[in-house]
């Protein structure tokens, strides 16, 4: 055996591993299909633009041993996410603080004010909610419902919100502050140069080899190391045996604008039909770069998976979620293979949770 250990995958989950284990003094063989590293979170220079490549990464965390792990690769900046949302021609603050209810109800100026409006709209649903329609209303009303949930859902699943199962929102923040700030965790920020360059930081001294499909030569791949990690797609490595877990996906379109300002803000989101569209990311914002004579906008459309495409959500219904513990049934009987990340689990993972659950794979290995 050549190596300790392949890697197949080189994004968050797989470079977190191969940095713990080569600082363990295990020889590591990190392999990927595409022809970068850091999977989802890649981000490319365009005119000078640190972009992100595969939608907008903001890093959050309570985890202070992830946060001072990633920032002992790079420097992340003190970026908050405050996204808005547009609805026609209305523009409002998110999460649903004190600053959004004050431009929907003309009278709400305390929280109070704020409160009885939500409680007399959320009356409406009286027995267990049926559907995501009926479970929002209950959460935040019929008002916030039409304004800054259903359009963008339905974009989203590309179905009626009656259609979808009410378990997809379990809760929707309310806040009852003027705070804009989307997260609660006490660390926040972006890298300061991209997220590529904290994934070439992680893999220093590791060797890499891009444009490699581990199925296309899996035999010979596997042959070279006494271990595996796996970050694909679960189904996948079993060849789809018990059928295809069903994902969906995002179309991108970026542009290029000749002018220093596009939108005023990192993130809008796009929550009516008269626009395809979910959201806007102007990228520059996310490093705080107002000064460069262009600016790089990527609008992003949700779709249905076809093959070919990246696969970014899990379809969390009864079908699917069944079929993924089967899976994973399967893989606890796989010999000297670890699954792991959200394809390999079938899981949505925020970025400082997969990094958590490196750190706990690789403390249980020798």
């Amino acid at each position: 055996m050549k190596y300790d250990y392949l890697i197949v995958g080189s994004g968050l989950f797989g470079a977190t591993c191969a940095n713990l284990l080569n600082k363990k003094g295990k020889k590591v063989l990190v392999i990927d299909r595409r022809n970068h590293i850091g999977g989802n979170i890649y981000t490319e220079n365009i005119e000078g633009i640190n972009v992100h490549k595969y939608g907008a990464h903001i890093f959050h965390t309570d985890y202070k041993d992830v946060w001072d792990y990633v920032n002992s690769f790079v420097v992340f900046n003190r970026y908050t996410n405050s996204p808005i949302a547009r609805i026609g021609n209305e523009v409002y603050n998110l999460p649903f603080n004190m600053n959004t209810f004050s431009k929907i109800w003309e009278d709400v100026f305390t929280p109070e004010d704020a409160l009885r409006h939500i409680e007399e709209e959320k009356k409406e649903i009286t027995g267990e909610p049926k559907n995501l329609e009926e479970q929002a209303i209950s959460l935040v009303g019929r008002t916030i419902y039409e304004k800054l949930i259903k359009g963008y859902t339905e974009k989203q699943w590309n179905r009626d919100c009656k259609d979808l199962p009410a378990f997809i929102i379990k809760r929707l923040p309310v806040r009852l502050t003027y705070d804009n700030n989307y997260f609660n965790d006490k660390y926040q920020g972006v890298p300061i140069g991209g997220y590529t360059k904290l994934i070439e930081k992680m893999l220093e001294g590791i060797e890499v080899r891009l444009n490699t499909n581990f199925f296309d030569d899996r035999e010979e791949l596997s042959s070279l190391a006494n271990k595996i990690i796996y970050t694909g797609p679960i189904d996948e490595y079993f060849n789809y045996s018990l059928g295809e877990l069903e994902w969906r996906s995002l179309k991108f379109d970026t542009k290029v604008f000749d002018k220093v300002n596009y939108q005023g803000n990192a993130v809008v989101n796009y929550t009516g039909k008269e626009v395809d569209y979910t959201r806007v990311i102007e990228h520059k914002h996310f490093e705080f770069d107002t000064t460069s004579p262009k600016t790089v906008v990527t609008f992003e459309y949700p779709s249905d998976y076809k093959d070919g495409m990246e696969k970014y959500y899990t379809v969390n219904d009864v079908k699917n979620n069944e079929l993924a513990n089967k899976y994973k049934e399967l893989a606890s009987k796989e010999e000297n293979v670890i699954f792991g990340g959200r394809l390999a689990e079938y899981k949505y993972y925020d970025m400082d949770d997969v990094i958590k659950s490196a750190f706990n794979t690789i403390e249980g290995l020798e």
